[in-house]
């Protein structure tokens, strides 16, 4: 009886000390903090066994705080793929696949024409714009993803939390898992692209716009998978992201470790990074604060050549063309896509006029509920992940 009430009283003191989730959210810190942190960040690696260790203990904070850790078993992906259309130099095709049992998630996907060999895989995820056509249904995104499948990439474009079909089929945005549902499904979407015949497994890409700026940068930081990645206009020291599935739950600090969304992308080291920043937004500080961070880390590596900054200082938010034109000619470099006949050489831009701009009733998974597996969950369902 006494060593009980000796254990419930350690038990009943562990409990009073347990650690309050500290959250960044938006603008946590002033520019000049922001500073000041990364300042302090580089004063704890010198070489590179001390990033490596400061490395590890980032992505372990990352998975503990979006309860990803231990990594929950990978259960089948169940894809379920339909309505191939043939486009010019390319195929697009609906698909969904099962993060977790029950759990879809919801894209389309791209297919090179007339590649010989084995093809790139990139994922893109999308941002917070929303309207009929928001997230991945984006003309924006449709020409991202059917550049690179006419370059030679097998692309895979997916939802958010409650945007295109996960929306359209009543997922709402502000589902308390989100950050864990997006990190996860990120993860399985590379399971996924590994899956289909003909992929390169050694060269998996990711490019996102904005919180899909964050999901590119999260996944590549924890998943090695990953051999190159383009974040754009999200990466910046002193702002964590406006939404809860981006700064809602305590990957950016706690009480043993601080850090941000510019270190966190730094976790890609030594693979290929491209940081596309702007002039109208919180990433018009990177050419002098986020990119000579990231360069930082890179030396560790001797890496330097292996990340890049495009910045435009009169551009806004978003991932309009002339920043997805930043972004080929490095995917082209770094994934060996060929850009024969989609590069202009008279004018150095990446044709998108042979595009297909498709309707959103053509790029639905599904239509509705009654259209899905029986074991689907339902919109809203809490996605246990032990």
């Amino acid at each position: 009886m006494k060593y009980l009430v000796l254990l419930l009283a350690l038990l009943c003191s562990s409990l009073a000390k347990a650690e309050k989730p500290i959250l960044c959210r938006g603008n946590y810190h002033s520019e000049a903090e922001a500073v000041a942190q990364l300042k302090r960040m580089s004063s704890t690696h010198s070489n590179l066994k001390e990033w490596k260790n400061r490395a590890s203990a980032i992505r372990r904070q990352i998975l503990v705080g979006s309860k990803l850790d231990p990594l929950p078993k990978r259960t089948p992906l169940n894809p379920i793929i339909s309505n191939k259309r043939s486009c010019k130099g390319y195929t697009v095709e609906n698909a969904a696949f099962e993060a977790r049992h029950g759990f879809f998630v919801y894209g389309n996907l791209y297919r090179p024409l007339g590649r010989k060999g084995k093809s790139p895989g990139i994922l893109c995820p999308h941002g917070h714009a929303r309207g009929p056509a928001g997230g991945r249904l984006r003309p924006d995104q449709q020409n991202r993803c059917a550049t690179l499948a006419r370059m030679g990439a097998v692309v895979f474009s997916y939802d958010m939390v409650g945007f295109g079909d996960s929306g359209h089929l009543g997922w709402n945005h502000k589902h308390p898992q989100a950050l864990t549902l997006q990190t996860w499904s990120s993860i399985r979407a590379v399971d996924f692209l590994e899956s289909l015949p003909g992929v390169d497994k050694k060269k998996i890409g990711v490019t996102g716009c904005s919180g899909g700026g964050t999901q590119t940068f999260l996944l590549a930081a924890i998943d090695k998978r990953v051999a190159v990645s383009v974040p754009v206009v999200m990466v910046s020291a002193h702002f964590f992201g406006g939404c809860h599935c981006e700064s809602g739950m305590p990957i950016h600090k706690t009480s043993k470790l601080e850090t941000n969304n510019a270190e966190i992308a730094a976790l890609a080291a030594p693979r290929p990074m491209k940081l596309v920043s702007v002039g109208g937004d919180w990433t018009k500080n990177t050419p002098k604060v986020e990119y000579p961070y990231a360069q930082s880390v890179y030396k560790h590596f001797g890496a330097l050549d292996k990340v890049a900054n495009t910045h435009f200082p009169k551009e806004k938010h978003g991932y309009e063309f002339i920043k997805r034109q930043a972004m080929y000619p490095f995917m082209v470099k770094h994934l060996d896509l060929i850009s024969q006949g989609v590069l202009d050489s008279k004018t150095g831009k990446y044709d998108e006029t042979q595009n297909t701009i498709e309707e959103v009733e053509t790029m639905r998974t599904f239509n509705a509920l009654a259209d899905m597996p029986k074991h689907a969950l339902k919109p809203g369902s809490t996605i246990s992940f032990k």
